[in-house]
């Protein structure tokens, strides 16, 4: 019996196992290819997406670098990414700390459905009156981008914040409040640094967003010198053709840096959503 219920736990393990690597190949296999390609020359296409180059062509990223502006336009990356990361977490866990410890109020409960009511609202159905607006107040720049994406991503974040904080008892700072600290200074000393799993799930979501995010520097941006990396890689697209190679080095070009942030940082991701989630 003993050993009939060892085999029993070990098929689902084997079953769990086969799919997961079957996942990781599915994953795997198409950035391979995106590789395979970008070191490839022109001539080499005509045989097939599958077939291995003869050489490793290894000037396409540098040529992709050169067509594109790409070391100008990860600086506008790189800038739009941290400010607004570090935006978002600054505001957008303030408002969820007011919500959260406020959750009685009819008021900031109104509110939290209020921002949650914004995830359901499509892009396009509100895109062309902020591209106005935006350009009315002469905001159609990097900066207004950078704002831009700290209030989009207040309805998420609103949700994963007060659901963390829900869980947290009040208790250190009630007592902070009455030994005199105000509310800003109970929540900097004390809530922030316990929220810093929260923080950091939020932080990185939010960069792999900004980061990858194509259609909102396409409406907003109208001076090409500060265009984003995604937006340059239009560079590739002519009416009639598109150079494959140079165009599969750039985006590998642009993957690298947020792949390698998403490697290290997953643990933080998967642990803040489930505390979240959980605990709201």
């Amino acid at each position: 019996m003993a050993k009939r219920g060892k085999i029993g736990t070990n098929r689902p393990r084997t079953g769990l196992t086969v799919l997961l690597a079957a996942l990781s190949l599915g994953i795997l296999f198409p950035l391979f290819l995106s590789f395979v390609v970008a070191v490839k020359n022109p001539e080499e296409m005509s045989q097939g997406i599958l077939s291995l180059p003869s050489a490793l062509h290894w000037d396409n990223f540098a040529r992709a670098m050169e067509k594109t502006g790409f070391l100008h336009a990860l600086v506008n990356s790189l800038a739009a990414t941290t400010v607004a990361t570090l935006l978002t977490i600054a505001t957008n866990s303030f408002v969820a700390y007011a919500i959260a410890r406020n959750w009685k109020s009819r008021f900031f409960r109104f509110l939290y459905y209020y921002f949650l009511s914004a995830m359901f609202i499509p892009f396009p159905v509100i895109m062309l009156p902020i591209v106005k607006q935006m350009a009315a107040l002469g905001f159609d720049n990097i900066f207004g981008l950078m704002f831009l994406y700290v209030i989009y991503g207040l309805p998420f974040n609103t949700f994963v914040y007060v659901g963390y904080l829900r869980g947290v008892p009040p208790d250190m700072e009630e007592a902070a409040l009455i030994d005199g600290a105000g509310t800003w200074k109970a929540f900097r000393k004390i809530v922030f640094p316990i929220m810093l799993p929260i923080n950091a799930t939020v932080g990185i979501l939010t960069a792999l967003w900004v980061w990858n995010d194509f259609m909102l520097p396409l409406v907003i941006l109208s001076d090409k010198r500060q265009y984003t990396l995604p937006l340059v890689q239009y560079v590739f697209q002519t009416q009639f053709s598109a150079d494959y190679n140079l165009a599969f080095a750039s985006y590998f070009l642009v993957m690298i840096p947020i792949i390698i942030v998403y490697l290290f940082a997953q643990k933080w991701i998967i642990r803040g959503v489930l505390s979240g989630s959980v605990k709201g």
